[in-house]
């Protein structure tokens, strides 16, 4: 086989370069490995080569390197992409808290865009988007065989500009929704009281995130006129974020000690993460509240709360995704960057949560019992899903929910009238918290 460099002048001609002088002193002693590696990649610069020259259709080379490495990262797992110096800009807007566009968390899923969670107080919120959810085309045009960043890139746009996306919904028949691009602001932390009790519900666990949880705790305190008898923390929904804020939002309810710790490939490859001396909310009864939607971050604070013994965890088993992504920026930046899982990140008590998900003490669903089997949209349902090395689990099936008692919403109970909510005030209100609490810590 003949390597082409001459006619590429592509990314791959200079990556096969780089690869070798690089590593030329490791050639020389592990040759034969290296040997088939070169070989692969003559391989693809052969392939790309002969696209270039006698596709029906001129190509962009760019994009076709783009589209190889994307095929290469997620084959690996759903999480680990390449982002492209645009999106890699609005990946930076999204950590602080403000961009453009539609307002929802999306994976992509047998070709299609898959939606996590919509996010609160945005247009496709509004507009009856939900987590589970397939968008299918975008102003009439199939999204099949498009690249994730392509699809949220078609999404975003200029704030007023309208998008008609196709929603499939599994047992019902395709939607169509017409959604006019906003400006993302997330108010990352909402809070009021509640029936006396405090209430703060975190959105994403940006930037904002813990700054904005103990303002809120500050001002119902005030508001309450002193100590509140007792807290709610609504993490439903909650995509995840950043592993820093997940830390400092547990350190509000935890006096030191281990939050959540990460683990590479390498025995050597551990880091711990503690909780900050001087909780905030020191002995106030505490409610965590979750559901399938809770995701990463989320999970990473429930599962300390739980580990600890600092409150109880409420609602329905969360998403799973115990893994750690690093945003390694490509020359600064400006060639965009790679996202790529290196660990799996840990409860104190030494539980990965991948695939599995947070178990809640209490299982409280928010809609009523259909009396069918309930499947579980999970990070076990995404392709390529990594398995949670203390089980056997597939990462290409759905999850059947635990069979475990489940206090689901009367016939008839409105689903915004939230029971999940009510019944997590009741509970505080009951005088039976001390008892729960007691009997989950087992």
């Amino acid at each position: 086989m003949k390597l082409v460099l001459p006619a590429l002048g592509s990314v791959a001609a200079i990556a096969l370069f780089a690869f070798s002088t690089t590593h030329q002193a490791a050639v020389a002693v592990e040759r034969p490995a290296y040997d088939e590696t070169f070989e692969q990649l003559e391989l693809f610069a052969d392939v790309l080569a002969r696209v270039r020259s006698q596709y029906v259709v001129e190509v962009d080379d760019s994009e076709l390197i783009e589209d190889a490495m994307n095929g290469m990262l997620q084959a690996l797992d759903p999480h680990s992409s390449y982002i492209s110096p645009e999106s890699f800009k609005d990946l930076r807007a999204n950590n602080k808290g403000e961009y453009g566009g539609l307002g929802m968390e999306v994976t992509m899923e047998d070709g299609f865009v898959k939606v996590i969670a919509p996010i609160d107080d945005t247009p496709a919120k509004r507009a009856g988007v939900k987590a589970g959810d397939f968008i299918t085309e975008i102003e009439g045009k199939s999204l099949l065989g498009s690249t994730l960043a392509e699809a949220v890139e078609q999404m975003r746009g200029k704030p007023g500009e309208p998008i008609n996306i196709t929603i499939v919904r599994e047992g019902e028949d395709p939607l169509y929704l017409d959604i006019t691009r906003e400006v993302i602001k997330r108010q990352t932390v909402k809070f009021e009281l509640k029936d006396g009790y405090g209430y703060a519900r975190i959105a994403q666990f940006n930037e904002k995130a813990a700054d904005g949880l103990r303002n809120a705790i500050s001002k119902l305190q005030v508001e309450n006129g002193g100590r509140l008898p007792g807290m709610i923390l609504d993490l439903r929904g909650n995509p995840g974020g950043l592993l820093t804020q997940s830390v400092e939002v547990s350190s509000v309810f935890l006096d030191g000690g281990e939050v959540v710790s990460t683990r590479g490939r390498r025995a050597d490859d551990v880091n711990v993460y503690n909780a900050e001396k001087g909780q905030m909310a020191k002995n106030v009864p505490l409610i965590v509240l979750v559901d399938g939607a809770s995701a990463s971050a989320s999970e990473i604070v429930a599962g300390a709360i739980q580990d600890k013994g600092r409150g109880l965890v409420m609602g329905m088993t969360t998403f799973g995704k115990g893994s750690v992504q690093d945003v390694i920026p490509l020359r600064g930046g400006r060639d965009g960057a790679l996202k790529i899982t290196t660990q799996r990140y840990y409860t104190p008590n030494g539980r990965s949560i991948q695939a599995s998900g947070i178990t809640p003490d209490i299982f409280i669903s928010a809609i009523p019992d259909d009396g069918e089997d309930k499947k579980r949209f999970s990070e076990a349902s995404l392709p390529n899903a990594i398995a949670n090395e203390d089980e056997d689990s597939e990462g290409d099936e759905d999850v059947v929910v635990e069979e475990v008692k489940i206090d689901y919403p009367p016939e008839g109970y409105e689903i915004s009238d939230d029971y999940q909510l009510q019944q997590a005030i009741a509970l505080l209100k009951s005088g039976d918290y001390a008892g729960k609490l007691a009997e989950a810590k087992g």
